[in-house]
């Protein structure tokens, strides 16, 4: 069996992947998002579903409001003594843990573990009945980067050391390392992080047979001549229980889409590993554009787009900008999202949202919409969100319901309306996007709504740290009892990332 490469063709960013028996789990950064921290699992490395988030919101008060870029990034994900570890850092408040011995249930509440700012990407590594955490630095806090340092913590992470040491300094060789993800292995210890920022960069692993080092240094992923740039943040993944057999996973920066998954077969010589393609045992590899499966197994997860709105709760696939307050939404006969009062401002800081990453190169949506706006001020709409977002609604004005399309900006100061249509009195709505991938700074949409008569066509962007999401919404510029019920999200994929060769 074939695989292409993106494996994920989403917004899954810093993905960190371990084994557990015959089953692989993944963690991604979900900065301001809720719920937060997707977990996934496969049983192969290609296919994957989600089957839940680490918590259920951002343990602060301030993320009850939009925080764009900031809150959960980059977490790590270990198996330990029969728990499953997650450490998350919050680049503002510290690294918080959580764990749990069913992934597929609950976790526990996080915990703080290091309250210090500008800390990030902590990963652990557990040798002589202690825990040594990796980590790197956010400049945009602390004022510097490019250094990977270690601390202590005790076997269960409940505490730890705050004082650190500093075991790699990339300044001259390895420019803004970060994401550091800590190995044992043959009686070395490994650090591999990407160097060279997100969209130009390449990997660096280390190695030391002492945990403090002095550790030694090689290049062993780059973009070469391939159109897959970056390579960024990954994780070394082991295939079995023999130690011979091993894959790496990544992402790439792909503009709107997001920081989409890739996968690299990964092979060791001279006890160092050399990922991708790799045509010279003394020279980094190159990313390959697919292959076989890394495990000869078809399970058919896949992360799917779509939602009927049957279910008694929301789909895992559904993710909010902020915390969500009491009220919101209910599923009742389809997902009920009530126009709750926002304030006036404009939707790029609307908590309330609903959104979810773009699923595919090349899809449509179709969303079917029951509109019951009482109030003028009453809307319900459908957006595609970013640093630059447009949105086609449904609002009510002096009693009457029209079509609007606006667009906005992430710090702008107000929505403009592009159009606005007659009267709509229609009790029902569809909300239709087309999406065509052009190039990787390119991605167009076209809205239609109520008819194709009402369109309009933009190039979506990405946000802060994130690719572009879609989603729905309801407000009010008043305290309402109005509410809007969306029927379906049919999500229709129109190219083809997997072959059966």
């Amino acid at each position: 069996m074939q695989y292409e490469n993106p494996v994920i063709p989403s917004d899954y960013p810093d993905p960190d992947v371990i084994r557990v028996g015959s089953d692989f789990y993944m963690v991604t950064s979900s900065f301001n998002y809720v719920p937060a921290i997707p977990v996934l699992h496969s049983k192969n490395l290609v296919e994957w579903e989600l089957i839940g988030y680490v918590a259920d919101e951002l343990p602060f008060e301030r993320f009850s409001k939009v925080c764009h870029g900031d809150g959960a990034w980059a977490p790590s994900l270990r198996f330990h003594n029969g728990k499953f570890y997650c450490l998350i850092p919050f680049p503002d408040e510290g690294i918080y843990v959580a764990e749990t011995d069913d992934i597929y249930g609950r976790w526990s509440p996080l915990r703080p573990l290091l309250n210090v700012t500008g800390v990030i990407d902590p990963c652990p590594v557990w040798a002589d009945g202690k825990c040594y955490v990796a980590f790197a630095f956010a400049k945009s806090r602390t004022g510097y980067n490019s250094q990977i340092g270690v601390f202590e913590a005790d076997e269960n992470l409940t505490c730890a050391e705050r004082s650190y040491k500093i075991i790699f300094d990339g300044h001259d060789t390895a420019p803004t390392i970060e994401g550091p993800k800590f190995y044992r292995r043959n009686g070395y210890y490994y650090v591999l992080a990407p160097a060279g920022g997100v969209k130009s960069g390449w990997q660096v692993a280390l190695r030391s047979k002492n945990i403090y080092g002095p550790y030694e240094s090689k290049i062993i992923l780059m973009q070469g001549d391939t159109d897959i740039n970056g390579p960024h943040q990954g994780a070394l993944i082991d295939l079995d229980d023999s130690g011979e057999e091993w894959a790496f996973m990544h992402f790439q920066d792909m503009g709107a889409y997001g920081r989409v998954v890739h996968l690299q077969p990964a092979v060791w010589v001279n006890d160092w590993p050399l990922c991708g393609l790799v045509s010279d045992a003394n020279l980094a590899g190159t990313p390959v554009s697919g292959g076989e499966y890394p495990v000869d197994i078809r399970t058919g997860y896949a992360l799917d787009a779509n939602d009927d709105f049957k279910s008694e709760k929301l789909s895992l696939i559904w993710q909010s900008p902020a915390n969500r307050a009491e009220g919101l939404y209910e599923m009742k006969y389809g997902l009920r999202l009530n126009c709750a009062y926002y304030g006036g401002g404009t939707l790029g800081y609307l908590p309330h949202m609903f959104l979810q990453k773009l699923p595919y190169l090349n899809f449509s949506v179709t969303a079917k919409c029951r509109l019951h706006l009482l109030n003028d001020g009453d809307e319900a709409g459908f957006v595609v969100f970013g640093n630059e977002y447009f949105y086609t609604c449904v609002v009510r004005r002096n009693g009457q319901n029209f079509f609007e399309i606006r667009k906005g900006n992430i710090g702008g100061s107000e929505d403009e309306t592009i159009a606005r249509s007659q009267p709509y009195a229609d009790e029902y709505v569809k909300f239709h996007i087309s999406v065509k991938y052009e190039d990787r700074h390119k991605l167009t949409f076209k809205f239609t709504s109520g008819g194709s008569a009402f369109t309009h066509k933009f190039v979506a962007s990405p946000a802060v740290w994130t690719g572009a999401r879609m989603g729905v919404y309801a407000r009010s510029d008043k305290e309402s009892k109005g509410y809007a019920t969306f029927k379906y999200f049919k999500v229709t994929r129109t190219d083809k990332r997997v072959s059966d060769k």
